[in-house]
């Protein structure tokens, strides 16, 4: 059973596995290391006062910690999605199911526009998100974009 919850202090430990080499290659970013796996969990769970919460959440699958989709918050209405899986789990519905669930939450919380974007060499990743809703519209800074305009 796929679910998606708040971050935990003990998932530290599991995010260097999601953020592994492989998973990361289209980001521009090493893989996480420990030591920034507890600050963004810190950072996640205690958001800087006076900016918009971005809503981070893990993945868990059986209730394992297998990636991370967070709702960036852009504006009082609109937002962006994201979202990462340990590769061991790609190819399984996840990222489609988190992508679904971040748009319940905008949904709720009076976004009505949600941007995505990926890299033009990870094809996958826009399967996800048409599944999951979005509209491609175009190609912005060298990343594929789309849309989910929301009712």
């Amino acid at each position: 059973m796929v679910e998606l919850r708040e971050l935990r202090p003990g998932d530290a430990s599991a995010l260097p596995g999601i953020y592994t080499a492989e998973s990361v290659r289209y980001l521009g970013r090493p893989p996480m290391e420990r030591t920034e796996a507890v600050f963004r969990i810190r950072q996640a769970l205690a958001p800087p006062v006076g900016l918009p919460r971005d809503h981070v959440l893990g993945i868990t699958a059986d209730g394992e910690l297998v990636g991370i989709a967070t709702l960036h918050h852009r504006s009082a209405d609109a937002a962006a999605v994201s979202y990462l899986l340990r590769p061991d789990t790609w190819n399984r519905g996840y990222a489609t199911h988190a992508v679904r669930h971040l748009l319940d939450l905008a949904r709720r919380l009076g976004v009505s526009r949600v941007h995505a974007r990926h890299h033009p060499d990870n094809p996958a990743s826009g399967r996800v998100l048409t599944k999951a809703g979005f509209v491609p519209t175009g190609e912005h800074a060298g990343f594929q974009t789309y849309t989910a305009d929301l009712p």
